[in-house]
């Protein structure tokens, strides 16, 4: 194969590996991301359970707002006000 030949092979390889899902992008190669198998096993194991509920756009906005003050994860943050609401 010539040298020409050589560098287009690579760079297929190259676009394939970046358009790869979960692929890292640029400068976010030392960030690992978390299997949603193993993160889900995780969230098993500290028992937490998915719930989804839908709730209008302000109110979300300011869990966010509120979940960044605290310094929260939103998860938390939600699981904290609803406790505090169910203990009421």
């Amino acid at each position: 194969m010539k040298k020409t030949g050589m560098a287009k092979s690579d760079a297929k390889k190259l676009m394939g590996k970046m358009a790869a899902p979960g692929a890292a992008g640029f400068g976010n190669s030392d960030v690992t991301a978390i299997d949603r198998r193993e993160q889900r096993k995780r969230d098993q194991a500290l028992g937490l359970v998915p719930f989804a509920v839908k709730l209008n756009g302000s109110l979300v906005q300011q869990l966010q707002t509120l979940a960044k003050e605290r310094e929260l994860d939103l998860n938390q943050l939600v699981a904290e006000l609803l406790a505090k609401g169910l203990a009421d």
